[in-house]
């Protein structure tokens, strides 16, 4: 039977920290849970908003299997794996894959800068090979504004020319919509899957044949994101991506990290949730506050997630 490929609504999922910044693996599995009870397609785990490169590969390992312990499906998880160093990357990769997880979702090896298209090749070639599984499904991570390295229209055209199964799609956190229309109106129609790093290209994306998106903002809004997701083509739509702007602007107004958690704090009641891992630090009360005034102006609110994690606690 074929794989099936994610698409709509993925969340690069926000990883709790005890006070002494070990990861909590309780923590994560409930908001995982939470997530895909209301609205992700999948999970994004270990993105950027993940913290994810604070994270050792130990850690990242036992959290992914904090989340097969739990029945939380395989299928509908798009764990990053790319790591600066080639072996952490493929030593990742094997094990999503063997977990059976839907895809993977790969930065290019990002401290040396200026490297060449040929070299970038070279190392998502390298990892393929390594891992050497038919079950592979790489989703390429184009994020210039934090990695500086990038993933280049030529490059994308190479690997899928040597690996047209391996190589399934990219995450374009670019934030320019004039590169994604690019890659979309390149690749879109040949099955490679393209997702807009923000819900604000949701609605634009989704016409141009976007696969959905994969947004930090889905952490605390994926309902309203899957809404459009799922009725795009209704005479509403300009209307709801508006709303998701709004929601969008009112979590983006400090760093975006720490803003996430400070609302899944607020909404689940639990401070706990607050912790980010130095050299992040947390908002300010002045920031919390607003933060949490502003999405309340909007009516926003994340129904259940108090209730999951009373359970649990």
């Amino acid at each position: 039977m074929a794989q099936q490929r994610l698409r709509g609504v993925l969340s690069p999922v926000v990883t709790p920290f005890r006070k002494d910044y070990s990861p909590d693996a309780q923590r994560f599995v409930r908001h995982c849970k939470w997530l895909l009870a209301h609205g992700c397609s999948g999970l994004a785990v270990f993105g950027t908003n993940s913290e994810a490169n604070s994270l050792s590969v130990n850690e990242r390992i036992a959290l992914l299997d904090s989340l097969l312990a739990a029945d939380v499906d395989p299928s509908r998880m798009m764990p990053g794996t790319g790591c600066c160093a080639l072996t952490d990357t493929v030593r990742l990769t094997e094990h999503a894959v063997k977990a059976g997880c839907a895809g993977v979702l790969m930065l290019p090896p990002f401290y040396y800068k200026d490297v060449s298209e040929e070299g970038l090749y070279r190392n998502f070639s390298e990892v393929v090979e390594r891992v050497g599984d038919a079950r592979l499904r790489i989703y390429l991570y184009h994020i210039p504004p934090v990695a500086v390295v990038g993933i280049t229209k030529g490059l994308v055209e190479r690997l899928l020319k040597k690996y047209p199964t391996a190589i399934a799609g990219m995450k374009d956190s670019s934030g320019d919509w004039n590169n994604t229309r690019t890659f979309l109106d390149a690749f879109a129609k040949s099955g490679f899957d393209i997702f807009p790093g923000s819900e604000s290209f949701l609605l634009a994306g989704l016409r141009n044949g976007g696969a959905g998106c994969i947004s930090a903002t889905a952490n605390v809004n994926p309902a309203a994101i899957d809404k459009l997701y799922r009725e795009w083509q209704k005479p509403d739509a300009d209307q709801q991506q508006e709303a998701l702007n709004a929601v969008r602007k009112a979590t983006g107004q400090y760093v975006m990290i720490p803003a996430l958690k400070q609302v899944v704090a607020h909404y689940a009641g639990d401070p706990v949730w607050t912790t980010v891992r130095p050299p992040l630090t947390e908002l300010t009360a002045a920031q919390a506050k607003k933060v949490i005034d502003d999405l309340k102006k909007l009516g926003f609110d994340m129904p259940g997630l108090a209730e999951a994690h009373a359970k649990a606690a």
